[in-house]
């Protein structure tokens, strides 16, 4: 079921209402969490339900069996290695396998040998990457003795399968989502209030910033040869814009969505193209995965408190992962590796990620941080062609006819190129004036919306637009993930 879709318009008012005013207890609240996710995730094809059960139920075992073996150090690794290699299989298998039997193949051919590799047409469940690495972090927090395992189990299901965040995020840690679910909940008409201004600023975001831009992109990726490089430079940018207003316009979503049912998620965007440098960007985006990476592979490997090279290799590990995590191609993998060649020389050298906003209490920033955020975007931008890139040869392709000399070409600009651009501007300047704010529609302190009913009319305004302005609707980008 898509966030953007007639279906879920009728699906959440119906589950808010029979949530809040029928089953009032908590236990009936987890149940109907349960039912709900359940439905909503198996609306695509009720067979993906199936592993998400299977990882449900290994990763609920597994704590209470670490919690039985309490001071036998060895079972208990045991139990939770057990749980690790039967989730990452589950991953691997249904995401990877054809990727590893093809890069073996490959390898093979390239010594000169030839084998027949058998090769799978397996359907890809959506979201799998993020609830396999949810149910983890409970595993390894139990583990590691961070967390009590519950025996609940319709919490623990409802919290691995909590439908706002199932199919893309953000990452929740047991440590945070699952107190909230096994704690009484009263409906709060502010919060509720909030996470529908948050919902609606999403729901902007995607279908008139991500899907118009995604026009753009698409026809320039279609027609690489036939386009001048200043438009496929423009195309790249719009890229940008597109996987960050589909991705962050998800996050916030799913972040309003459960506000209305009394629950806070991670935030998982915080304007990562106002960043200063590559390390302070990943601080930015995609914040719950580059925490979960950081928490169960870089610091468990040594992090940086271990020798210079160590830490390199450290962060090369982390990065590879990370693209591999995205999609299966190398394509990914060396985006990845590309990132940690830019992060790289950043920790070498002491520059911490900046965790205050930029230009805090300003209304513009310095030419030095201007500057700094612009250097920082482009080389964001360049790793994203490579991320969009079916392959390398078409990324070799569009990056050659990029540089070429019809880069100064401005004749070629269409005006669908020019609009999408202005859309993306405004989304950065309302972003820039809303910087330190949970989300843009956080506007109560300000004069000029100082009451209600201007607000709304704000509020109308956007909703025109969405209607009026909405590009040909597209599904999220990070569900293949």
């Amino acid at each position: 079921m898509l966030f953007n879709s007639f279906t879920f318009m009728i699906f959440l008012p119906v589950v808010f209402l029979l949530y809040w005013f029928v089953f009032k207890r908590l236990k009936w609240q987890n149940l109907l969490i349960l039912v709900a996710s359940y439905v909503f995730y198996g609306w695509w094809d009720w067979r993906f339900l199936i592993l998400i059960v299977i990882t449900s139920l290994s990763s609920y075992v597994s704590g209470l069996l670490i919690k039985r073996y309490e001071g036998q150090r060895g079972r208990q690794k045991a139990v939770s290695a057990a749980n690790i290699v039967l989730n990452l299989g589950i991953l691997a298998t249904f995401k990877y396998f054809n990727f590893f039997v093809g890069s073996m193949g490959a390898l093979l051919h390239t010594l000169g040998m030839e084998m027949d590799w058998p090769t799978m047409r397996i359907i890809l469940p959506v979201g799998i990457s993020f609830y396999t690495f949810q149910a983890l972090s409970y595993s390894i927090d139990v583990y590691t003795r961070k967390i009590e395992p519950t025996r609940d189990i319709i919490a623990f299901f409802s919290f691995i399968s909590f439908f706002p965040q199932l199919v893309a995020g953000p990452i929740e840690r047991a440590t945070s989502l699952l107190p909230q679910i096994l704690r009484e909940r009263k409906f709060d008409y502010g919060q509720a209030v909030d996470g529908l201004r948050q919902m609606l600023w999403g729901l902007f975001k995607k279908l008139i910033i991500a899907d118009t831009c995604a026009e753009v992109v698409n026809q320039a990726w279609d027609g690489i040869g036939s386009q001048p490089g200043m438009n496929l430079f423009i195309a790249s940018v719009l890229f940008s814009f597109q996987i960050y207003a589909d991705f962050s316009g998800y996050s916030d979503i799913a972040i309003g969505c459960a506000k209305l049912f009394g629950i806070r998620l991670t935030t998982n965007f915080r304007v990562p193209y106002l960043s200063r440098n590559v390390r302070e960007f990943w601080r930015r985006w995609h914040i719950t995965l580059m925490n979960w990476f950081t928490q169960y592979v870089y610091f468990p490997l040594g992090g940086s408190r271990c020798s210079r090279g160590r830490t390199i290799v450290n962060i090369i590990i982390v990065f590879a992962l990370s693209g591999l995590w995205h999609g299966a191609d190398w394509t990914f993998v060396l985006w990845g590796l590309y990132h940690a060649l830019l992060f790289i020389p950043l920790v070498m050298l002491g520059k911490r990620a900046r965790k205050d906003t930029v230009a805090a209490g300003r209304r513009l920033p310095t030419w030095r941080e201007f500057v700094a955020m612009v250097v920082t975007f482009l080389l964001v931008n360049f790793g994203w062609i490579l991320f969009r890139a079916p392959d390398f040869a078409q990324f070799g392709a569009f990056v050659r006819r990029m540089c070429s000399p019809s880069l100064l070409a401005v004749h070629g600009l269409t005006m669908k190129m020019a609009t999408t651009l202005l859309w993306c501007v405004g989304l950065m300047i309302v972003e820039w004036i809303q910087r330190e704010r949970e989300h843009v529609l956080q506007i109560d302190g300000y004069r000029l919306f100082s009451t209600r009913p201007v607000r709304l009319a704000a509020y109308a305004v956007l909703v025109f637009l969405i209607f009026y302005f909405a590009g040909q609707v597209q599904t999220f980008i990070y569900f293949q993930f």
